[in-house]
């Protein structure tokens, strides 16, 4: 780890036009100081926030709920607003990381965790244009097993690695970011980028700019639910995941959101799908048709060409659990759909 400065911020006022990176839960900056990939000169640390600032809070707004940047994702999980309402995003949050983790890592810091690409992560990879723009994508040609088959480029197909994002785009969440120039509000799927030709620009974050806090809009009726698909069953990164979120009426889809994970340079929200679904029936065959919207325009290359199915598979079991037709463990369930 290289030599920084270091200054712990008492006021939003205080830490916003800093230089350098913010520093909150750590669990992602502080390893990638560790591995020489980040290389801050400037550490402004805003925990003192998360009671100063009253950026750990979690409260009703209007019909919606706004979420602290400094709540912790332990803390989000078990907030009964999130776990009333939000279900998709509270079993997103238990189902990424390590208890130790989640106890530690915050709301804010989750939706800008980079991605866990080794040709990023290990230096002793020259080519990763995210890291050293012009490099090249060693994963293109090289071990790309895990990497995305949803809007990457020929200069980055690395996935973005957060759970809760997932859930948070299916929701429609925004986040409010402080600057120099005051507040602005951003939508999360405006907030992550497409890697295009600057794959080394990762968010729609200003400079000197902070996340403050997270809002959830009023959720559509129904269930939601959130499936991760992964090589182990805990403290590992999804292949694939979806969270799904449908409201049923008379076996009809009356409304739907539908966001993907593991399979995407950024939280994929498919309106693709939301479309097939909205005004059909909640059957398989609906399902199984919005899952290929939602895969037209995947790009796999021959190590990561299992995702396409894969992902499919995923949608049809979340819609299916979501619309009460199976259970957790996809056994149906008696009278559904009847």
């Amino acid at each position: 780890m290289r030599p920084f400065e270091y200054a712990r911020a008492q006021r939003v006022e205080d830490a916003v036009g800093q230089p350098g990176r913010f520093l909150a839960g750590g669990t992602t900056l502080i390893d990638l100081m560790k591995l020489d990939v980040e290389r801050p000169v400037h550490l402004t640390d805003i925990t003192p926030l998360r009671d100063s600032g009253g950026l750990s809070q979690i409260v009703e707004d209007g019909a919606g709920v706004k979420i602290g940047a400094l709540a912790s994702m332990s803390q989000t999980a078990e907030h009964p607003l999130i776990a009333g309402r939000y279900p998709a995003l509270r079993a997103a949050l238990l189902a990424g990381a390590s208890q130790q983790i989640r106890n530690m890592a915050s709301m804010g810091g989750n939706v800008m965790q980079r991605t866990r690409c080794p040709y990023f992560r290990d230096l002793a990879f020259e080519a990763c244009n995210k890291r050293e723009p012009g490099s090249g994508c060693g994963a293109r040609e090289g071990h790309h097993r895990k990497m995305a088959i949803l809007g990457g480029s020929e200069s980055c197909i690395a996935t973005h690695a957060s759970d809760a994002s997932v859930a948070l785009a299916a929701y429609g969440a925004e986040l409010t970011l402080h600057g120099p120039d005051g507040e602005r509000t951003v939508r999360l799927e405006d907030f992550n980028l497409l890697p295009g030709d600057t794959p080394q620009t990762e968010h729609d974050l200003k400079e000197g700019e902070l996340i403050v806090a997270l809002t959830l809009p009023a959720p559509i009726a129904g269930n939601g639910v959130y499936l991760k698909v992964r090589d182990r069953e805990s403290y590992e990164f999804a292949l694939s995941s979806c969270a799904a979120v449908l409201d049923v009426q008379d076996g009809e889809v009356n409304a739907a959101r539908v966001a993907l994970g593991g399979v995407g340079t950024r939280p994929w929200r498919s309106p693709e799908a939301e479309t097939a679904l909205t005004g059909r029936p909640a059957t398989r065959e609906t399902f199984e048709a919005a899952a290929r919207a939602a895969l037209q325009h995947a790009h796999p290359l021959p190590q990561n060409a299992f995702k396409v199915p894969l992902t499919a598979r995923v949608i049809v079991r979340a819609l299916m659990q979501a619309a009460g037709l199976v259970d957790e463990a996809g056994n149906s369930i008696e009278g559904a759909g009847a």
